[in-house]
């Protein structure tokens, strides 16, 4: 397990209780149904995803992990939810994918595999974790000399929390009350800086754009609310 200092409990908990519904386009994970499309693509664009091997941290229940063993990446997704773990294993059967899934810390896989992997994706985890430095330490050592890092994460504005928390917790309900503490979210400056100190030359912000209710989601040049970046590990 993830040392005690960079992990919550209570996240592991929240997200627990949405294991069973993680694969259900309209329940609480449907915007990670609809984002998912858009940072597959990102990644896809930066990245030849046939044969390459690939780190999926802070999994979840596997929409991503799927999506690039579909396109033909040797994934390893780790996350430190049994049930969500549980659920993720389980969706293979309905998909016929082959992903290596592991109840595991980023800590113990940058430890047991250091500079292993052609592109590490970590989306929509770092606003959850105690230590955000300590994670970024993690990818970075996960990742091949001239590999690529991907994240994703929500922008420390009035429009984040305007939307994030205001609008998809207690407006459109969306999402679990609780699920984002403004407090965690980084600016794209904030994240460039962990990612500079760790090793890594930030290559690309771009922001994701979102409309709940037609569901589209895309790339923007707006980061003001959700934003995806990728970074490389010089060779």
């Amino acid at each position: 397990m993830q040392a005690a200092s960079n992990v919550s409990p209570d996240e592991i908990a929240r997200f627990g209780k949405l294991a069973s519904r993680w694969w259900d386009p309209n329940g609480e994970s449907r915007p990670l149904h609809d984002l998912n499309p858009v940072r597959a693509g990102y990644i896809a664009a930066r990245v030849d995803l046939r044969g390459a091997k690939v780190a999926d941290v802070g999994c979840g229940g596997g929409l991503l992990s799927e999506a690039l063993a579909r396109a033909g990446s040797h994934v390893t997704g780790i996350d430190l939810g049994d049930k969500v773990i549980d659920v993720a294993r389980l969706h293979l059967h309905e998909s016929d994918l082959q992903v290596d899934y592991r109840v595991q810390s980023s800590a113990e896989l940058a430890a047991t595999e250091p500079a292993s992997f052609d592109a590490v994706c970590c989306m929509e985890l770092i606003e959850h974790v105690p230590d955000p430095a300590a994670l970024v330490e993690d990818l970075a050592a996960m990742v091949k000399p001239g590999g690529l890092v991907f994240m994703s994460t929500i922008n420390r504005t009035p429009a984040a929390f305007g939307a994030a928390i205001l609008g998809a917790e207690y407006i459109t309900r969306m999402l679990p009350r609780g699920t984002h503490h403004y407090s965690q979210f980084l600016k794209p400056s904030e994240l460039g800086r962990l990612l500079r100190h760790a090793g890594l030359e930030l290559e690309d912000v771009s922001g994701l754009g979102y409309n709940p209710v037609s569901r589209k989601a895309w790339l923007s040049r707006i980061t003001a609310i959700n934003y995806v970046l990728c970074a490389r590990k010089p060779a």
